[in-house]
């Protein structure tokens, strides 16, 4: 009893020595834990910028295209900055059929070749539309056994006198762009939701978000393919191929962006865009949503969860990374690119370092009476196109709007009845964009 009387009286003595010693003060820097939480802390990111600045910018000659054939992702194929009249003007509204609807999504952006306007409806209706706003054929892509809400998404590119259209039932059909018969056909084993690309007698495209393709346009036969990771937490709307003279990129809904040589299918490099908007749920989605766009030997690329990235084409090094998601494909012009953000800006980026020049905000959450309501939706902005020497954007909430490349300004907002649903696209000095309920609107 003694001995333990002694140890709990040593035990308690040395306690209170060493109680009575100051602490320790480490040398370093001190960081917030919670950081991590709110995206303040240094990933190899490109630095923040301190303010919207308005920096000069030297707008790219513009240019009268006859033609916009598919996705501009690709430099041969892309207008940096396609001639459009200053004070625009509705030109003509037409039905291409079945518009946004309880179970589907329009969201195949129309095409412009040969004198005439291609759409794909909700329903795999694709349609074929004079520039003067006549309707001259349609033809259904459903199979008979199908039915049309079964399979969603979908494209289109135009080629060497043909029209390319995937679909969510998971075929690459070739149409004559003169009367809508079906030339060929290709079944690709899995949904194909984005737009195919074309040059050269190949079309490029991917299915199920971690196939890639390339398929001979005469008649329909494969090339060479490759798999890339699979996963399932994608967006609607697989990203076009972008193709220069010697690769053609390819992204995957894993987060993952591989180049392969554009004729014999060897893959060249494989990146992957690393790093989230962390704190924030839909950051869960890792899909590239900003389609990869090549340009001069950088290919520009974003995800879903508030990343943007700039690699090298010829290897896929990472050359910068900045803090933003990309919802659609980066436009780049001059010394800079822009692009609607995962947090619903519009965003312009140095091209060369990645740093934030200036951002704007886009409608975002729809309003509610109610303001402690749970905000249950949101307005989508689909664009940017440089035109006419400015950023349009077009907007679910029924706008289009144009703003100042320079300092990101609004100059206008046209009304588009229904909201847009699709990215607008520029031909003969006219601007055409889909609205939500299935209308084809032209602009000039």
């Amino acid at each position: 009893m003694l001995r333990k009387t002694s140890l709990l009286i040593s035990l308690a003595a040395l306690a209170l020595t060493a109680c009575a010693k100051s602490e320790q003060i480490l040398p370093g820097e001190r960081l917030n834990v919670r950081d991590v939480l709110t995206g303040g802390y240094d990933d190899g990111a490109a630095p923040a910028s301190t303010g919207p600045q308005a920096r000069a910018f030297s707008t790219p000659a513009s240019v009268t295209n006859t033609d916009w054939a598919q996705s501009p992702v690709s430099p041969m194929v892309r207008v940096t900055n396609p001639a459009l009249g200053q004070a625009l003007k509705p030109l003509f509204s037409v039905g291409i059929g079945a518009g946004d609807g309880r179970k589907t999504r329009l969201n195949a952006d129309p095409i412009v070749a040969g004198g005439r306007i291609f759409t794909m409806d909700a329903n795999h209706q694709v349609r074929a539309t004079a520039t003067s706003g006549q309707q001259l054929w349609s033809a259904t892509l459903v199979p008979q056994r199908d039915k049309a809400p079964e399979g969603q998404g979908g494209g289109l590119a135009y080629g060497e006198g043909k029209l390319f259209v995937s679909s969510g039932f998971g075929m690459l059909t070739a149409l004559d762009p003169a009367t809508g018969r079906k030339l060929w056909e290709q079944d690709l084993k899995n949904t194909a939701t984005g737009a195919p690309s074309y040059r050269d007698g190949l079309v490029y495209v991917v299915s199920g978000d971690s196939t890639a393709w390339a398929i001979e346009s005469d008649d329909g036969r494969v090339r060479w393919q490759f798999d890339g990771t699979k996963d399932f937490n994608n967006i609607a709307g697989a990203p076009a191929p972008a193709i220069d003279d010697k690769y053609v990129v390819f992204a995957f809904g894993s987060g993952a962006v591989s180049a392969a040589f554009r004729q014999g299918g060897l893959q060249v490099w494989n990146a992957e865009l690393l790093g989230r908007r962390t704190g924030v749920t839909i950051a869960g989605i890792n899909d590239i949503t900003g389609d990869p766009v090549i340009a001069g030997d950088r290919v520009f690329a974003g995800n879903h969860s508030g990343r943007a990235v700039a690699l090298s084409v010829y290897n896929g090094e990472r050359i910068w990374t900045a803090k933003n998601g990309a919802l659609g494909p980066m436009w780049p012009a001059g010394d800079s690119v822009f692009f609607v953000s995962d947090l619903n800006q519009l965003v312009r980026l140095d091209a060369g370092t990645g740093q934030e020049i200036w951002s704007r905000d886009l409608p975002g959450y729809r309003p509610t009476r109610n303001p402690n309501r749970r905000r249950d939706g949101a307005y989508a902005n689909h664009g940017p196109v440089l035109a006419g020497g400015r950023l349009i954007v077009a907007s679910s909430d029924g706008k289009i709007r144009a703003f100042n490349p320079v300092d990101g300004k609004l100059l206008q907002e046209i009304a588009i009845p229904g909201g847009a649903t699709t990215r607008p696209v520029v031909a003969g000095g006219t601007l055409y964009v889909v609205s939500r309920k299935g209308v084809l609107h032209a602009y000039r």
